[in-house]
């Protein structure tokens, strides 16, 4: 399967109004009515990279996993069923919703909602911040990347490799007790340059997701949200630091949906053909300390 991107993510809320306000005031995107219910944030010229609908659970829905034309959906589907994976293809108001020609909705293993799309709407409106935020970093590479929950972790991780045509990017075998098994974090890409769009952690999340990263290309523009969270009493996850696999430099803060929002600058473009997969040791190589978020978060 030629996956391209991980095009949108769709969260639920029960207090959308809490989102537009966080989305606006900190994140510094657009927020639209998207169709039927709902509110797209908007980061580049199409209409909407994140999708948050209602409902009575804050949580994480789904990814959106873009295919190039109808002839790799087709194959996609193909694919699916070859590999005797159910999946349901979308009615007409959920691929209106989505802003895409068709959906694919099908789950791993895990029970994550994976939804593989082609044919993407833009009117190429312009994107304007509301705090002047220049861009964020997607196009051909999508919004960003998403943590997914996998306590079936083998299971979960041959579905994505296997079926949906993931690769290793790295591994982190992450030890809180040396005398305790590592927790197993495995780091994936499609094809794009961006070190990663998927990664898949060995525990259960209540919300759904671990994490979503977003990307600007000015470090200005990390510190400047960072003030805008300390500003709307937004809780900080982990304090500012510098991956060691990605070398992303960035900072973690909470969503109204319960999962994590990671914002940052200077990720890894890749070269597959001259990549070697590794194991890393060490989360970061300076700050990052998520004990803050342990104890609440801090303002």
């Amino acid at each position: 399967m030629e996956i391209r991107s991980l095009a949108y993510i769709v969260a639920q809320s029960d207090n959308l109004t809490e989102w537009r306000e966080y989305a606006e005031n900190v994140l510094g995107m657009m927020v639209q009515q998207a169709p039927g219910e709902g509110l797209y944030l908007k980061m580049d010229e199409r209409p909407h990279r994140m999708l948050v609908v209602p409902g009575r659970d804050k949580r994480y829905v789904a990814s959106g996993w873009e295919l190039a034309n109808e002839g790799e959906f087709q194959a996609a589907l193909a694919e699916l069923e070859a590999k005797g994976v159910p999946y349901e293809l979308g009615d007409e108001a959920l691929c209106d919703q989505r802003g895409f020609q068709a959906v694919a909705i099908c789950r791993d293993p895990s029970g994550n909602r994976h939804e593989l799309v082609w044919g993407h709407r833009s009117g190429l409106l312009p994107f304007i911040s509301p705090q002047g935020v220049p861009r964020f970093v997607t196009g051909d590479m999508g919004l960003g990347h998403t943590v997914l929950p996998a306590p079936n972790f083998d299971e979960t991780l041959t579905f994505v490799r296997d079926v949906l045509g993931f690769e290793h990017s790295d591994i982190f075998n992450f030890r809180p007790d040396p005398s305790a098994p590592p927790v197993r974090i495995h780091f994936m890409h499609c094809r794009n340059r961006r070190h990663h769009s998927l990664a898949l952690a060995a525990f259960p999340v209540e919300s759904g997701c671990v994490h979503v990263m977003v990307e600007v290309d000015d470090m200005t523009e990390v510190g400047r949200a960072d003030d805008r969270r300390r500003e709307h009493g937004v809780a900080l996850s982990a304090t500012l630091g510098e991956h060691l696999n990605d070398r992303m430099t960035s900072f973690y803060m909470k969503t109204p949906s319960g999962f994590d929002l990671e914002f940052g600058h200077g990720g890894l473009e890749v070269d597959w053909a001259e990549h070697s997969v590794f194991e890393f040791t060490r989360v970061s190589i300076w700050g990052h300390d998520f004990s803050v978020g342990q104890q609440g978060g801090e303002q």
